[in-house]
Order: C-alpha cells, then structure tokens, then sequence
C-alpha cells in the first residue's frame, strides 16, 4: 500500500471514528468506544473524554486513571508551522524543517477544564488539576493545579483541597 493510501484510510478512519463520537450520548459510553477501540495509545480505568473530535496522531495520547477530560480541550500532538517556515527562503537555503510532534501523557486522577489545549511532548502528573482554557506548554508536576497561558502551577493539589475545604458546608 502506498503511502498515499495509507494516509488516506487514516484520514478515513480519523473522520469514522469522530462521526462515531458524535452519534454516542455520554461521556462513560465514548470514553468506552475510544478504548475497545484503541483510538489512544492508552486509557486506564474510571476515565471520562467529553470532546468528540479524535485528534490527529490520537494513538500518541495516553491517559491514566480516573482521568477526566472536559469538552472542548483540544490535544495537539503535532505542530505543521513548518508549512509556512519552508517557504521562507532562509530556511529553503537550509534545506528546509520537518514537521514536529510527541506524545501527550496524562496520569492518574487529573482532571482538564473545558477549553484547554494541551501540546505535544508534555506530561501532566498525578492528582494534578488543569483549569479551564488553560494551555499545557510544559510538564506539569503531581499534585498541583495550574492554570493560564501558558498553564503554570498556581498551588499544591492540597493547598486547594483545603481552600475548598474552608469555603464548603459538605468536606
């Protein structure tokens, strides 16, 4: 098979599969079609994923355990900015620049706020907390919460543990 054909029955499957997403009602149900499906390198147990466009290159992502994905957060194993580079004559005369992309690597109990963008080549921790339309541009270490753009860690998983233990009538 040429690699021309080998790109487009991936770009076929890559559009089967989101169609697919879009058609199954809740997050459980998808997460559970993304595993028997293999479309990530890896998903542990009790994970829920609301988005339901796969991602390009999605067998490079790996999630954890009770990993919990909010809609919207985009996965960005690739970066094609060289499309653009390579017409600059600077970098022609160089023989121009490849494409760049890596893995997404998520732990055990993380969750990710709606809106976040997460880039290749990064590794969020254990019991980390991602906030909302934040963007990953580096490894985040275990037990924080970061936040922002780019997200960095605003404080301890529990330091905010006991922020919302003081502002809660249930913990």
């Amino acid at each position: 098979m040429s690699t021309d054909d080998r790109e487009k029955k991936m770009t076929f499957k890559r559009l089967w599969q989101t169609f697919r997403l879009y058609t199954i009602r809740g997050s459980a149900a998808r997460t559970e079609y993304i595993r028997r499906q293999h479309v990530y390198g890896a998903i542990g147990d009790n994970c829920t994923i609301q988005k339901r466009k796969v991602p390009l290159y999605a067998n490079l992502i790996r999630l954890g355990n009770n990993v919990h994905i909010a809609s919207n957060v985009s996965f960005l194993t690739h970066d094609v900015s060289y499309l653009v580079l390579n017409n600059l004559d600077t970098v022609k005369s160089v023989g121009g620049v490849q494409e760049r992309g890596g893995c997404i690597e998520i732990g055990d109990n993380v969750f990710v706020g709606s809106g976040t963008h997460i880039l290749y080549d990064t590794k969020i921790g254990n019991n980390v907390i991602i906030g909302t339309c934040s963007v990953v541009t580096k490894d985040i270490p275990d037990n924080s919460v970061a936040e922002g753009v780019p997200a960095k860690v605003i404080k301890t998983a529990d330091e905010y543990l006991e922020k919302l233990k003081k502002e809660s009538l249930h913990l």
